[in-house]
């Protein structure tokens, strides 16, 4: 399940949330593969009776800014080439970093497709949290790829010592290093001195991509982005999502931020035209409508509050 967010960081689904009090961390890695996907689709009328809170879809929907923009966008719908509004500068400013350190995909869960395609190859392996986002690991166990899985410490917490050994002890073995912040299903976040900690002690030849899916929803001041290691060169990929905050899931847009070798490794397995005219103009839109983006983050942080409280 996907998690909703809960003060610090988020809480996961009650089903993830039962299975992790009945089931202890184990101290030992884990080498392990997959469950088969759930099924996302349902007939029309069923999933608009339903309100769906595991997937943590945006209730409020695109801002009108938003909706106009991509409404402006259609008349593209039917060309190849078209304009896309400078989609890429716009994430690129947004950060302070160069268009050729950002790669688009749709939504983010396609970002970490490529990141497995592109960095599992030989045998190599993928180092993570267990549990966390499963997405991931269902795609590396498609192209047959081992999984080292770290179990997570109580309260939920992810064993960033545990996962340094993990990967110093497969050293030669290792593709990439995933971490979900905030994690995904069990919503607690990684604080900032333990991902310096984290990136200071593994090879540094080690990528580790970074998930930040629900990085607007954190208020814990222990919290931060891992962008500013982006800009000081290290082997980083973050990940970021339009699903969430703004309102865009079904219209699927992510985008990665890296050091242009990374990025230039990955997008050989992208898929050309996964990105679809209109997102493109919306993602533009959503990020200079900051006001929205504000009002949709107290509305939730708001209800979030007034929910764990009760």
């Amino acid at each position: 399940m996907t998690p909703i967010v809960s003060r610090r960081g988020f809480v996961g689904g009650v089903a993830a949330a039962v299975a992790g009090l009945t089931l202890p961390p184990d101290r030992e890695w884990k080498l392990g593969r997959a469950p088969r996907p759930m099924a996302l689709q349902q007939a029309g009328d069923e999933y608009d009776a339903l309100a769906k809170l595991a997937n943590n879809e945006n209730p409020y929907g695109p801002s009108e800014s938003v909706l106009e923009a991509m409404t402006r966008a259609f008349k593209y719908a039917n060309r190849y080439g078209y304009p896309d509004g400078d989609i890429t500068e716009e994430i690129a400013r947004h950060h302070g970093v160069k268009p050729e350190q950002i790669m688009l995909g749709a939504g983010s869960s396609e970002i970490l497709d490529v990141a497995c395609s592109a960095l599992l190859l030989d045998d190599r392996k993928v180092v993570g949290s267990d549990p966390s986002y499963d997405m991931l690991y269902q795609h590396a166990t498609g192209l047959k790829a081992d999984q080292i899985k770290v179990p997570l410490l109580e309260g939920y917490r992810q064993d960033i010592p545990g996962l340094i050994r993990a990967v110093k002890a497969r050293h030669r073995d290792v593709g990439f290093l995933y971490l979900c912040n905030p994690n995904n299903p069990t919503g607690g976040i990684v604080p900032k001195q333990e991902v310096a900690r984290l990136l200071e002690e593994i090879p540094e030849d080690v990528p580790v991509v970074i998930d930040e899916a629900y990085h607007h929803f954190v208020v814990d001041p222990a919290y931060a982005t891992a962008m500013p290691y982006v800009l000081e060169g290290r082997p980083v990929i973050i990940t970021r999502t339009f699903s969430k905050i703004f309102g865009l899931a079904g219209m699927r847009l992510g985008y990665a931020v890296s050091s242009r070798d990374l990025i230039q490794r990955l997008r050989p397995y992208a898929a050309t035209l996964s990105v679809n005219a209109i997102v493109k103009w919306a993602g533009v839109a959503a990020l200079r409508d900051t006001a929205s983006e504000a009002r949709v983050k107290r509305t939730t942080l708001d209800l979030r509050d007034r929910t764990t409280a009760e």
